[in-house]
């Protein structure tokens, strides 16, 4: 764990360190996904999300490792980490991004944010925007935000006899909890 956070402090910081005070972390944020289509719902969820706020820069980075995703069906599990992100070859995905917005992080209030960075996944990166709603409160900073995946931009090949079983595009939900380092 602590070689994913200094990792994320590197991205971030790329060489310059930053200062305490601007710098805030979730250990244990939470990501989700839900695939919809006529035949089959697919879900899952990832409780081991490290990700760092500088907000003085505005910047944001999320690190996941993609076998830390958990089905209610032991062999979707299976499949997602074999057959579509191929976790071996391409364990972790990243996002960097920039936040958008001017926000007060000293001030108490819920504001809508968006990020717009790169999305590492299944060894395509490719340009995203994050979108969602901070809430800061009392030396607690909440992210609640989401990004839609279109499979085939990541090259994630879904097979002709499964396309009524997954979604050609997923919804990706993230909750990060951040506190002061």
């Amino acid at each position: 764990m602590k070689n994913k956070l200094w990792f994320l402090i590197f991205c971030l910081c790329s060489g310059a360190a930053f200062s305490q005070q601007n710098q805030w972390i979730c250990k244990k944020g939470e990501t989700g996904f839900f695939s919809e289509t006529v035949i089959e719902n697919i879900s899952a969820q990832n409780k081991n999300v490290v990700s760092i706020i500088d907000i003085a820069k505005r910047e944001i980075a999320v690190r996941m490792n993609l076998t830390d995703f958990k089905f209610q069906n032991h062999l979707m599990e299976e499949h997602f980490n074999e057959n579509y992100v191929e976790s071996e070859k391409y364990p972790v995905s990243i996002f960097k991004g920039k936040i958008q917005e001017e926000i007060d992080w000293g001030r108490n209030g819920t504001y809508d944010i968006s990020a717009r960075g790169a999305l590492s996944l299944h060894g395509v990166t490719k340009d995203m925007l994050l979108k969602g709603k901070v809430s800061i409160s009392n030396g607690q900073i909440v992210l609640l935000s989401n990004m839609d995946i279109v499979l085939k931009e990541f090259n994630i090949e879904v097979p002709s006899l499964l396309i009524t079983k997954v979604s050609e595009v997923i919804t990706v939900k993230n909750k990060m909890i951040y506190v002061q380092k």
